[in-house]
This record gives structure tokens, sequence and C-alpha cells, in this order.
């Protein structure tokens, strides 16, 4: 099993730049720390210099030596020789060495360690010394107060992040809680006031896609509720018609009529079914298996074929025109089950409405790089007022009874064809005087496949 690692958008940056501001600041005060050291140690030398210049006439009264109990912070010593080597002064306890070493030195005497700087000039030799224990220990209280404001500063700059970043994903969090208090069937459009840039294509993107799922789900609203409208009917005369067979046993020909309407009744309920199924798979998409490039040629026969029992039936004379002898194969980009659904209800449609012994021609070709499919019978026709519903679910013509077919077959027709990019156009046909279908595909090159001159039944 694979466990799934979820995190906060707002915990992630507050650890990433709260510990970024940390790990600043913990450096920034390392270096104010060791500067201010440095800087304490240049200045108390200087201090020691400075010292040493003024004794080159002597000590003067008053001076802060070690054993004044003045100044014991600094704890300094002073040795004082005369050209000859004689000592003029020494402070009292003093532990330095009876010698100097011109300039700066570090000098360890009696477990101590010392800062000594000598200056020799033409009377004298001035050593001056500094306790280096109290030296460094004023050295780091300096330091100290240079890092009191990062001390200081620190956790106020992480709670004023903290505060932008919690006030600055406000707007997410509001966006979450709508959607998590909405009801199923609540598909309104997500308010983007105060969203960041950053997220309101998303929220954008989220809108359209609430636009797209409450338009499906409206359309299975109202496609279940025509169902059952639709499937009331031809199980109530399924029902009238197995109590009228109850009542016609004695009668031998009654009751062969009454089996034969009860056998009509079922092959309608069923065909019915069989659409509605059909028609919820190609409205809900899982019939499209991806872009695989689709030979029409092969389709159309293959759903000529399909047909050709039901139109040998009436005789009606079914076939390919000769405007497709030797043309090259015509491939679009789409599912092949569904195109051949798609021209098996066309042709079933033209077959059952084309009187005995009529005539239903299918072509195809390339036009203004276009398949182009069209299917012409010659039957009734549509009426000009029924144009505009023809593809409506459960619609019939207003002069078809009632009992012909399911109304769900140009239904099916039209989601396939715009699930494939293609457009239909009903009219009349001008030459065999009923129905003519144009589909029309945008086609992909292919190879040539020449195809049979016409198929009949």
């Amino acid at each position: 099993m694979t466990s799934k690692t979820s995190h906060s958008l707002r915990g992630r940056l507050l650890w990433f730049v709260l510990v970024a501001i940390l790990l600043a600041a913990v450096l920034q005060a390392i270096t104010a720390y060791r500067g201010a050291l440095q800087q304490a140690d240049a200045l108390f030398d200087d201090h020691l210099q400075q010292m040493a210049r003024s004794l080159q006439g002597g000590v003067p009264p008053g001076f802060p030596l070690a054993e004044s109990g003045v100044n014991d912070n600094f704890d300094l010593y002073v040795q004082i020789w005369g050209p000859d080597g004689t000592q003029l002064f020494r402070s009292t306890h003093s532990v330095l060495p009876p010698r100097a070493v011109l300039g700066f030195s570090d000098v360890e005497a009696d477990g101590n360690h010392y800062r000594v700087y000598s200056l020799q000039t033409a009377a004298q030799t001035v050593q001056i010394a500094q306790d280096l224990g109290a030296r460094t220990a004023r050295a780091r209280s300096l330091a100290l107060k240079a890092v009191l404001p990062f001390a200081f500063l620190t956790p106020l700059l992480m709670l004023a992040v903290w505060w932008v970043i919690t006030r600055s994903l406000a707007p997410i969090e509001r966006a979450r809680r709508e959607v998590a208090s909405r009801a199923a069937d609540d598909f309104s459009p997500l308010s983007d006031e105060g969203l960041p840039d950053e997220v309101r294509p998303l929220v954008d993107e989220l809108n359209l896609l609430f636009g797209r799922v409450r338009s499906a789900f409206d359309a299975q609203t109202s496609f279940v509720a025509d169902a059952a409208h639709e499937l009331r009917s031809p199980l109530t005369a399924l029902k009238l018609q197995a109590q009228a067979l109850r009542r016609t046993e004695e009668d031998p020909a009654s009751r062969e009529a009454g089996i034969a309407r009860l056998n009509g009744g079922i092959d309608r309920a069923i065909r019915l079914v069989e659409q509605l199924l059909l028609l919820a798979r190609e409205e809900a998409g899982t019939g499209q298996a991806g872009g695989e490039p689709v030979d029409l040629q092969e389709v159309v026969k293959l759903a000529v074929a399909d047909v050709l029992p039901q139109a040998g039936n009436k005789h009606i004379d079914l076939g390919l025109t000769d405007n497709q002898r030797g043309q090259t194969a015509i491939e679009i980009k789409g599912q092949r089950e569904a195109l051949r659904i798609l021209l098996r209800n066309l042709l079933d449609n033209a077959i059952k409405y084309t009187p005995t012994s009529g005539q239903v021609d299918v072509s195809l070709q390339v036009q203004e790089a276009q398949a182009v499919l069209n299917i012409e019978d010659s039957g009734p026709g549509i009426q000009p007022e029924d144009l505009p519903r023809v593809f409506d679910r459960f619609f019939r013509a207003s002069d078809v009874p009632a009992e012909t077919g399911s109304g769900l077959g140009l239904a099916i027709v039209k989601v396939i064809a715009q699930r494939h990019g293609a457009t239909i156009a009903l009219d009349r046909s001008t030459r065999l005087g009923g129905l003519k279908v144009e589909l029309r595909f945008p086609a992909i090159p292919a190879t040539t496949t020449p195809i049979p001159s016409r198929v009949d039944a």
C-alpha cells in the first residue's frame, strides 16, 4: 500500500519562511557578535597605545592603576625604565617580567594572561599591560549589546510574517470552506474576490467545471424524467396486452394475434431500453476510447452490412454510390464502434421510413479537406416544422405513429457527431425525393484503399 502525504500550503510557507528568518537572524547575530569582539579588541589596543603615549613624561597623579582600586575592570599595570635600564616605576602587584618587547605582545605571568604594549623614547621605555580576562569580559559585554537588537527584532519579524501569510491565504481558506459547505447539487460559481493572481485561474477553471457538471447534471435529470415517462407507456401496453391475451385463451386465432402484438411490444420495449442505455453511455463519454485513426469507408461498409437484412425484408435498394470507385481511404480521428452506431442509426431510420421497394444510397467523399458522408432515401422526408426538434430525445415527427421507434435514434447520432467534431445537416434529397442527411468530418491523410462501387441488399 502507498501512503498519501498531505501538506498545508500555509504550513509550508510558514515553516520555510520562519526557518529562513531564524537562520538568517542567527547568522547575522554571530557575524555581529564576532565583529563587535574584533572592534572591541582593536579599541582596547588603541586605548593601550594612547595611555602609553600619555606616560612618556612620567606617571601623572590620579592615573587609574591597578593598585589604586580605580577602574578594576581594566586592571592596568605599568612599568617604566630609564635609558640605562633602571626601573623608574612599577605598579603594585605587577607580575610582568622585567623586560619589554616593543609593540604589542601577549604575556603569561603567574597563571594570568596579559595584553602588553611597550613604547621606547630617548628618555625612557614605557610598558603598559591589561588583564586579558577583564578585557575579554568587557568585549563580550559590548558584543552582546550589539546582538540584543536581533534577539528582540527576530520574533517580531517572524510574527509579522506569520500574520501576512495568514492574511494573504485567508481568501483560499474562505473558498475551501465555501466548497466544503456546499450541497451536492449546488454548482454556482465560486467567488474570486480577494484571491491572488496565482490562484484565480484555478478558481476560474473550477467554475467552468461546475458549469459543465451542472449541464451534465441537468441533462441527466431531464433524461431520467423523460426515460421514466417513455418507459411507462410501453410497459403499461404490455400489461394490457397480457391481460387481453388471458381473455382469448379459447380462440386460437385471437390468441396468436395477441401473442404477436405482445411480442411486438416486447421488441419495442427492448429496443427502447437499448437505445436509452446507448444514449446514456454516449452522453457520459464512456464509449470514447481515444482519438485513434478510423477508416470511414470500412465503418460505412460495416454499418451497411448491419442493416442489409432489414433492407432486404422491405426489398429496399441499399448501397454505396458509384462516385466512390477507386477513391483513397478517408480517415478521421475517433472511435470506431461509436461511428458504426451513428451510421447504423441513420441507415435504420432511412430504411424504416422508406416505403417497400424504395431506395437508400450512401456516399462518402472528401470536399474541401473534409470527409463528407451523405445518406439519401426515397421516403417521405421530414416536415419543415419538425426539423428544429428532430434531434431532441423522445421526439417523434407529427406524421409518425406513436408506436414507431423510440425517438432516440437521432439524439444518439447528434451526441456521437458532436464528440467527433462533425456537423449534421438535414435537407430534401433532390435525386431521390426523400430525406438527405449530410455529415461532415475533419479528415486526415491516409493511404489509398479502393472500395466496392456498390453493396446492394
